[in-house]
């Protein structure tokens, strides 16, 4: 099939759109941290069973750099998660798209690569996109905002540096399996430390079904599919299609959270969204 990259990134794009309203969902019964123990417990669990001959295939650079995108993966969805309880799926999915223009900035500041014209106008329309989108009439942002901001400058370095292990050879579904492993000890770690990880099994099961839902669809199968549809495509249609979860998180929030959509929301989220395309559809 001439397309199926494409529409791989296609579908992992709606399926991560979908896991802003599961994750709020979700925050109605439990909180951030056990719905971020489940998420990647339900994950690790299933990729391992799934690809069990992996780990006897795997070597230190494999375990160094799963640990390394394990770490910022489960740091990034914290911060987005937490950032959740404080705003709107919508402006959360937004915010969280910024991650795309991010990602050549980390280039240049650490590796000294050039940057091109189109990336700082992108960049410039989606930073004036964020302040219509977050901070208020007396100058103030909300601090769910801030959190998801952070999450967004995590989620590009873990894009950058996923790239730059998966360009030293390392097996590409070896480093998945890792980082989820990690992600998984480290949540379930935050949640026996808060003291919450036997009340976590106790809620009601409309929130269960959707940390499933974030566990099986939105971090293993959405992970597996990024991945390998990256092969059969560029870097830049891939970036430009998975920007698209912000607009599919946005109009599934609407339509089914009857999240409210504003002028000045429209107006910040279309600034963000051109600024993204500006950057890489150049």
């Amino acid at each position: 099939m001439k397309y199926k990259g494409e529409i791989g990134l296609f579908i992992t794009a709606v399926i991560w759109g979908m896991g802003f309203v599961a994750s709020d969902v979700c925050l109605d019964y439990m909180t951030p941290y056990q719905v971020m123990a489940l998420r990647f417990l339900i994950s690790s669990v299933l990729i391992s069973l799934v690809f069990f001959k992996k780990f006897k295939t795997m070597d230190k650079m494999v375990i160094r750099y799963g640990c390394i995108l394990g770490t910022i993966l489960c740091v990034a969805f914290t911060l987005q998660i937490v950032g959740l309880k404080y705003t709107t799926p919508s402006k959360n999915a937004f915010l969280t798209a910024i991650n795309v223009i991010i990602v050549p900035f980390i280039g240049f500041f650490l590796y000294r690569r050039k940057l091109d014209g189109y990336g700082l106008v992108g960049a410039l329309c989606s930073i004036v996109g964020i302040a219509v989108l977050s901070i208020r009439d007396d100058l103030s942002i909300n601090i769910g905002d801030v959190l998801t901001i952070g999450s967004a400058v995590l989620f590009a370095l873990h894009i950058f540096y996923t790239c730059e292990f998966l360009n030293r050879g390392v097996d590409a579904i070896g480093l998945t399996v890792v980082q989820m492993i990690v992600a998984a000890v480290l949540s379930l770690g935050m949640v026996i430390i808060k003291g919450e990880f036997v009340s976590m099994f106790l809620v009601s099961p409309k929130g269960l079904l959707s940390a499933v839902y974030l566990g099986i669809f939105s971090t293993t199968i959405a992970f597996l599919l990024q991945t390998i549809s990256q092969k059969y495509t560029t870097e830049t249609k891939a970036a430009i299609i998975l920007c698209t979860e912000s607009v599919f998180g946005s109009l599934l929030s609407i339509l089914i959270l009857h999240d409210e959509l504003t002028l000045r929301m429209g107006i910040g989220c279309i600034l963000i969204m051109t600024g993204v395309l500006v950057a890489e559809v150049k």
